[in-house]
């Protein structure tokens, strides 16, 4: 039975209906509360009141103990509390009895003596934080005639009008400066997961949030974007650890019917949905939306009464079934997403594939060029490839979407002659060798094959993934395989402290967050005071240590825990202590046992008498991914032993909400991957907007953010010969840094403050948050990605598409004469010495036989050389025709520049050249000397 708190309301212990009860005293460490609490039962439902002022009416408003009152409450079982105050109306229409819930005050709870939690922490809490979900389904369902008395208040029609202020001056901000290059087209974002809001469980990780960061920046810009993703019905799953710590999962059925999120509606008022045709069978999906600022994004559902319940069930849970069960999504996503732009009347979509699930749009777009302007398979390719951009996420193989050929052939095989294709030529547009029959069928490389831009999420995984996908490009070398680098940036205004926000527009101004990419907004960050930087940081810190408690506190007694065991995590961890967050998805490669390697010396740290530290981890493990779940159970039974207690604290089913509270109350952020398995890491980011200091491995985005000054670094770029070694050896340095670098400057304290501790984190304030945000990465993939794809399909869409056509038969007709390309000889001047700034004149003689000179590129690829001898950091220069030789041979000549001192070498390469080409390896042919 619920226990019900009531505070205030005089006179509520005697209505009618109570049954008996009693008066009971109770104790608190805090001191005695208002009264006695009255205990009995109303309607069934167990209530505990308490006279806010004492009966009698007898306190004033400025002797209430409101510590020992809640202290009171909690002792005696209480579980939803309800605080009421008689204070009367002004208005006739408000009559007694009604609930009002205030639209403005002022908040001064910080000056009163009594204020929450006590015992080392000071906390804030806002009117509507921590919300009682119950509570507010219960405001959710109240009556139509209360919602029509709302809409004829004044104050509450002033409260809104200022809401609706705030959004129009939001949707009224020009548009970013080249967002008319576009052209008209709109860019569609499609992503299998959007971590848009903590209500809205359709997102497990980072690529969900970068998602819904990506969409929020976009509204900020003012460009011409939309998202489309999946509506799963039951989301992704709450996470939840039971008495030996290992990960249970549990899938809800979710109410969006009081979420932000409403159907989609024909002009006639029926819902829009759309059909797809799923292994020869007919499925209908509707259509749902969430409005984020100017941006729309739209959701497919498949849980409509049309389909069977097999096919109800395609939608139903993220990341949550089999094979089969994930490419029927992913068909409804990518073949489904563009019927919805077909029937929403968007045209000239730049499609944006981020990660492979969504990559069956491509052959869908392709599909439909050729029905609608009888196009054959080639040319419609060039036309659709040109506005596609694919962003991968992954550095190893295993993150990728892989399908056997049976498994294709049951959802394709009706498909493809629709396409003009084969089984064999179909299956290779999903394979690296598309001749070998053995391969899986990859959704990145089906991505990647039909994008004419393609990108890594970091500077560091853009070099990883372009040696992960050469095999797309048979010789050419690493540096040259054309995947470039974007790197992956967070939305400040989500995910800064609201008072450290406020704190930056009083000394900064608005620039900070309306224009977060330009650096010159960002000066004055040196100059904001160490005090006042200092205790917002730690009043942040405070309400983590107590959200942290609150949470320990309920995941005990839902396992059943002993007494005890409750009332010792609801002292757990040190408001004052050196604080270090951990919280991500469990992988093995994140490496989230890497600090507990010495438990013994770790335990020496954390209990250190003068200086202690503490830990706090949050993460999930993939529902099939049994090693990751078996990680998080030898972390819980780690923090088991009596030395690691009340300093290490797990918090269960990791969301937005715990990550906004982590990011922002830690001290130090760690990350500790296996270099260079981590393409980005975009929670490093979000706490850096908020002052945090981060410490990880040089991998993702720190291998390219990292100077002395803004964190620590993990050792360096090191190559190790096992795993095993790599662990010892970066375990051992995280020992080091946290005993001689971290811990010493947190606690080396002047009045107070550890002012160079103070320095670092405006450090990391002035300098990472400029670049590392979504404003600046949406921008560069406008100018990057979307403007050059923009001009490149209306170049090849234009005049009935004929230079598609034009550029489709040239490629048909350069591979059959291509096997005529060879390079015959090589020279160069010989040079004995030669000085910085010269050159060196490099000749080739190749025989093009049927090709035209006009038709090829002969280029000089030269660079430093490494030990293997190979080029490293290649660089290029054309070589010109000088002469023809007769039988198709020609002299080709040009000079290589010597900037450089050190060993040089060099190579000759012949490839394709055609002014509509996206680039010279898009045939992947190629000639080497």
């Amino acid at each position: 039975m619920i226990t019900l708190g009531v505070i205030g309301g005089s006179g509520l212990y005697q209505m009618g209906g109570m049954n008996t009860g009693e008066w009971v005293t109770v104790e608190t460490p805090f001191g005695p509360p208002s009264d006695d609490y009255f205990v009995g039962e109303f309607g069934g439902v167990r209530m505990v009141f308490l006279p806010r002022h004492g009966r009698g009416h007898r306190l004033l408003p400025s002797e209430l103990n409101f510590r020992a009152n809640i202290y009171g409450m909690k002792k005696l079982g209480v579980e939803r509390l309800i605080a009421v105050s008689a204070v009367g109306s002004l208005k006739k229409d408000i009559a007694p009895g009604d609930i009002v819930i205030p639209d403005q005050f002022i908040d001064r709870t910080y000056g009163r003596i009594s204020t929450f939690f006590g015992r080392g922490i000071v906390a804030h809490v806002s009117f509507a934080d921590p919300l009682c979900r119950d509570l507010s389904r219960l405001l959710a369902e109240v009556g139509q005639e209360r919602l029509q008395r709302a809409a004829s208040d004044p104050g509450f029609l002033a409260q809104l009008e200022r809401a609706l202020e705030n959004l129009r001056q939001h949707l009224s901000r020009p548009p970013h400066p080249l967002a008319a290059e576009l052209g008209g087209h709109t860019i569609v974002f499609f992503c299998f997961e959007f971590g848009l809001a903590e209500c809205l469980p359709i997102y497990s990780g980072g690529l969900g949030i970068l998602s819904g960061d990506y969409l929020k920046s976009s509204s900020d810009l003012a460009l011409p974007v939309m998202g489309v993703g999946l509506h799963y019905s039951r989301g992704y799953f709450r996470q939840y650890l039971n008495a030996e710590g290992w990960q249970q999962q549990e899938f809800a059925d979710i109410d969006y019917a009081r979420l932000p999120i409403v159907p989609v509606r024909q002009p006639d008022g029926s819902l829009l949905t759309i059909t797809i045709e799923i292994a020869d069978r007919p499925v209908v999906a509707r259509v749902w939306k969430v409005q984020v600022g100017r941006v729309p994004c739209y959701f497919l559902d498949t849980n409509v009464p049309e389909n069977t319940p097999e096919d109800r069930g395609i939608t139903d849970r993220l990341y949550g079934g089999d094979l089969e069960h994930r490419i029927q999504q992913e068909i409804v996503l990518g073949i489904g997403g563009i019927r919805l732009l077909e029937t929403l009347g968007v045209h000239r979509p730049i499609c944006h594939m981020n990660e492979g699930h969504s990559a069956f749009l491509a052959l869908e777009r392709i599909r439909v060029m050729m029905q609608e302007h009888g196009l054959s398979f080639d040319e419609a390719r060039e036309v659709a490839a040109a506005g596609h951009v694919f962003t991968t996420h992954t550095p190893v193989p295993a993150g990728i979407d892989l399908f056997p050929a049976e498994l294709m052939d049951r959802y394709f095989q009706h498909y493809w002659p629709q396409l003009g294709l084969d089984r064999e030529r179909f299956l290779g547009l999903g394979r690296q060798n598309p001749n070998d029959p053995n391969e899986l069928f990859s959704m990145a490389v089906l991505g990647i094959r039909l994008s004419a831009t393609v990108n890594g999420v970091s500077k560091l995984h853009g070099a990883v993934a372009r040696t992960m996908w050469r095999g797309l490009w048979p010789d050419v070398p690493d540096s040259d395989v054309p995947i470039q680098a974007i790197t992956n940036g967070v939305h400040h205004r989500s995910w800064t402290n609201p008072e450290l926000a406020t704190m930056l527009t009083r000394y900064l101004g608005v620039g900070w967050w309306e224009r977060p990419a330009d650096r010159t907004n960002w000066a004055g960050a040196a100059r904001l005071p160490d005090d006042e930087l200092w205790r917002t940081h730690e009043r942040a810190r405070e309400e983590l240590v107590a959200f942290t408690r609150q949470r320990l506190v309920q995941q005990l007694r839902a396992t059943g825990a002993l007494p005890a065991a409750i009332e010792e995590a609801a002292q757990a961890l040190d408001p004052r202590a050196l604080t270090i967050g951990f919280a991500r998805r469990f992988a093995l490669y994140k490496r989230a046992t890497l600090l507990f390697r010495d438990p013994d010396r770790l335990a020496r740290i954390l209990n250190h008498p003068e200086r202690p530290v503490q830990i706090i981890i949050s993460g999930k493990a993939h529902p099939q991914d049994e090693p990751a779940k078996a990680l998080i159970r030898e972390i819980i039974h780690l923090f088991r032993r009596p030395d690691f207690r009340g300093r290490v604290a797990f918090i269960e089913n990791y969301d937005i909400g715990v990550a906004m509270r982590m990011v922002r109350g830690c001290d130090i952020w760690l990350n500790t991957p296996l270099r260079p398995q981590e393409a980005s890491g975009t929670s490093g980011m979000k706490a850096a907007c908020n002052g945090v200091l981060h410490v990880s491995v040089l991998d993702g985005w720190w291998a390219e953010a990292y100077r002395p000054g803004l964190g620590w670094a993990i050792g360096g770029q090191e190559v190790y010969p096992s795993i095993e070694a790599q662990n010892a050896v970066e375990s051992e340095l995280l020992y080091d840094l946290l005993e001689q670098e971290i811990i010493p400057t947190f606690y080396d304290r002047q009045r107070g403050v550890p002012r160079r501790w103070v320095q670092l984190m405006k450090n990391a304030l002035g300098e990472l948050t400029p670049f590392f945000n979504t404003d600046r990465m949406v921008e560069q993939y406008l100018e990057l990605a979307y403007l050059p794809a923009a001009r490149r399909v209306l170049t090849l869409d234009a005049d009935q598409q004929r230079r598609a056509r034009e550029l489709a038969a040239w490629k048909r007709s350069l591979l059959s004469r291509w096997a005529d390309v060879r390079i015959e000889r090589v020279e160069a001047d010989e040079l004995a010495e030669a000085e910085v700034g010269s050159s060196l004149a490099v000749r080739a003689q190749v025989h093009l036989g049927r090709v035209s000179p006009e038709e090829v590129a002969v280029e000089a690829f030269y660079g430093p050389i490494d030990g293997r001898r190979q080029v490293t950091e290649g660089k290029t220069v054309r070589l010109e025709p000088v002469q023809a030789n007769g039988d198709g041979s020609y002299l080709f000549s040009g000079e290589i520049p010597l900037h450089e001192a050190g060993m040089l070498g060099y190579g000759v390469r012949v490839v394709p050249r055609h002014p509509d080409l996206h680039d010279s390896y898009e045939m992947r042919l190629i000639r080497w000397a």
